[in-house]
């Protein structure tokens, strides 16, 4: 559930950082994403580009005990 709302606030943060750069790198003053639509998919691609990151992390976080200790009992 935590990671939900990590994904969630994070990808709309990451789309105000990717206009960010659009607008600095192309010299423009605004961009119109054309509707909610556009918006809501860009959003959703950001979510789960987050979710996904934080899966693999906590997978990760997960594991690492265990393998700690297996590489303890080889030594």
């Amino acid at each position: 559930m935590v990671r939900v709302g990590i994904s969630g606030i994070g990808g709309f943060i990451l789309i105000f950082l990717e206009v960010y750069i659009v607008m600095f790198l192309k010299g423009y003053q605004s961009i119109e994403f054309g509707g909610i639509s556009p918006f809501i998919s860009v959003w959703a691609m950001n979510f789960f580009l987050l979710f996904s990151i934080l899966t693999q992390i906590m997978n990760w976080y997960d594991q690492r005990p265990t393998a700690k200790v297996e590489t303890s009992i080889k030594k």
